[in-house]
This record gives structure tokens, sequence and C-alpha cells, in this order.
């Protein structure tokens, strides 16, 4: 028996088909993945994402600590609510997670995966030394996702006056507290919405009135094949402790200046750029019959192989899509290996759909 979420059994209840992921016993649909991914697409739909990890970072170093730990810069983050996204990485530049970060008034607020939660704890702990800050676990929390075109219209219908003009106004990347609610207008999907963290002895009353008003519950199948064809990583299958971000579309995420903060990994990322970027993160699209898959081997003519990191069926494109690694050279056309056979490939950019529009 895996870790539970406090809404292990509404899920039940609500015919959810569990499986484990990361350690926790979690929803993977509700009777129709596929039909769960379009509903997000075209209306909106619920994620329990209570397995995430809430930490709330506070003292009168937490600033600098974090300028230390994260390759991104939290000096960025002027005003209070304003979020960012960065990866905290080993001393060699690998992934040890991606997360959000808040600047909230209290300090800061790092919203990590579940499967890391406890790894990224230890790292953090074990960097601590000579700094004047707390990090705190929430554990108390849960921490539910709203995605979807109509996420933000419908949750300001059921909740009360002030948290409805705080979701009217918030902008994107950004996160207020609003009562006892942390409301947030970020997600994993591609689409417009909001991930609310909220006491966990709420949590189930409120799904419960979502359900109630017509907002369906979407499990973890629907939320894989949202963020793959929205092009974002997941931890253990794009990055992980083997790669840097330079090779996994986050080079973007990192705060070369100022020059002087020297964050963790930064040598190991600098020597990496002098000697050349070997490889990167593109998007497949296979225009036969066929399903792309994670570690299917891609082959690219006079140019050397690469591989499939996460790869399924796109309901909303009706093709099947893939993102890979691939040598830095590698141009519009590849072949993927699919049970002993070779099939012809379009590369893309690594993203595929975004606000319910294709984008290739």
């Amino acid at each position: 028996m895996g870790q539970r979420t406090p809404l292990f059994d509404l899920h039940l209840a609500l015919g959810a088909k569990l499986v484990d992921f990361g350690g926790w016993d979690m929803p993977l649909h509700y009777g129709s993945q596929v039909e769960e991914h379009h509903q997000v697409r075209r209306d909106c739909g619920i994620f329990d994402v209570s397995h995430m990890h809430v930490l709330d970072v506070s003292g009168s170093q937490a600033k600098p600590w974090l300028q230390h730990l994260l390759a991104n810069d939290v000096g960025r983050l002027q005003q209070t609510g304003q979020a960012l996204y960065s990866a905290m990485l080993d001393t060699h530049g690998g992934i040890v997670d991606d997360m959000i970060v808040y600047l909230t008034d209290e300090g800061y607020r790092l919203v990590v995966n579940a499967a890391t939660g406890d790894k990224d704890l230890a790292w953090m702990n074990a960097n601590l030394a000579g700094y004047d800050v707390r990090v705190r676990h929430r554990s108390e929390l849960a921490m539910l996702a709203i995605q979807g075109p109509n996420a933000r219209q419908k949750i300001g219908e059921l909740v009360n006056q002030e948290r409805t003009a705080l979701i009217h106004t918030l902008r994107p990347f950004e996160g207020q507290q609003e009562g006892g609610w942390f409301i947030a207008r970020t997600g994993y999907t591609g689409e417009d919405g909001l991930e609310i963290i909220l006491p966990a002895t709420e949590a189930c009353s409120f799904f419960n009135d979502m359900v109630g008003a017509g907002i369906s519950p979407i499990g973890l199948g629907a939320r894989d094949t949202l963020r793959l064809e929205a092009g974002m990583n997941l931890y253990g299958q794009e990055i992980d402790e083997q790669v840097s971000p330079l090779v996994s579309n986050m080079a973007w995420t990192v705060a070369w200046t100022p020059e002087d903060r020297t964050f963790i990994g930064r040598a190991a990322l600098e020597a990496e750029r002098a000697r050349g970027i070997s490889s990167r993160l593109v998007g497949l699209v296979l225009e036969e019959r066929g399903v792309l898959r994670a570690h299917q081997v891609v082959r690219i003519a006079e140019v050397g192989e690469g591989e499939i990191t996460s790869g399924s069926f796109s309901p909303t494109l009706s093709k099947s899509i893939a993102l890979a690694r691939v040598p830095m050279a590698t141009a519009d056309r590849a072949e993927v290996e699919i049970r002993g056979k070779w099939y012809p490939v379009r590369v893309v950019r690594p993203a595929f759909v975004r606000h319910g529009k294709a984008l290739i």
C-alpha cells in the first residue's frame, strides 16, 4: 500500500482506477482517459495533486540561500506573488529536481515533485550550513489543480467574493494568499487554470463542490498526455541527475547574471557550455499508424542516434507524438524503431498544443 492523499476515499467513491505513482496511490482515470483529456482541453477538470511537496522557506538569509541553491535567480522576484520556474542542480550540473518558486510575505514557497520530495529535502538540508534559513514541509496542506479554458470562470462561481476577485485579477505565473488558501495561476497542461493549496481538512469538501458543479475529476493518465502535448518535462523521463538544463529545453531557466552568483552546478554548466552542447530535446510526430514510446531508438541519417524520453498517442492531434533527446545536428526528419521496423517521423519544436490549438 502506498501513501495516500486526503482525497483517497473520494477517488474510490468516484470510481477511480488507482495506480502507484512515485510511492503514492493515485487515480489513473475515472473511466476514460481520452475523454478526461478532451474535457480539460475543451472545458476544465480537477486534478488531485496533493502528493506534491509544498515547502516554505523563511529566515533572514532565505534569498541568498535560494540564490545559491537554484539555477534560476529568485532575486528576479520583486513583488509578492511572483513566481519563477527553476532547476535545483547537483555539483555536476545534473537536475536534482525542477520546481516553481513563489515570493511570499514570509519568504518563499516551493512546490516540488512528489517522487523526489524526500531527496529534495535531504539535498536542501545538506546545503543549509552557514545560512539562517528554515525549510518547513507543509504536509498539512492539500493541492488541487483546476485546468482548462473555463477553469477560472467556473471556480470563481464557487468560492467567496474575495477569492473570486483574486482569481480574476491573477496574472499568469502568480500566486497569492487569500485567507487559508494559496491560489496560483499556474498548471501543467498547456491550458489556463489554477493550482490551489489549501488545508487538507477542506480539500474533500471543495473537491465535492466542484464535482457537484459539473467539473470532471481528471486522473494522471490525462495529466501525462496533456503535459506531453504541451511539451513539458516530466522528472524521471526528460530530466534527472544524469542531464543538465542545457540539454533539456531549460537553458532559459539558468540565470547567468549576475556573474558572481555562485549557484550549485554553475561551474559544471559553464564547462558544458564551453565544450559545446552535444544534444537537445525535440518533438517527434509519427505520421503513420503506430505509437511512440519512451526508450525507442531515434535514428537520424548521417548524424547519429537519439532516444525517446516520453511518447504517447495525442488525443488532441489524433497522432502519436514524443519528446526525444537527439544530437544537436538533427534537422527536420528522423526514423524511430517500433517493434523492429523503422518508421519516419517529423522533428518539430517540442510543444505540440497550447491553449487548445495545434502548434505543429
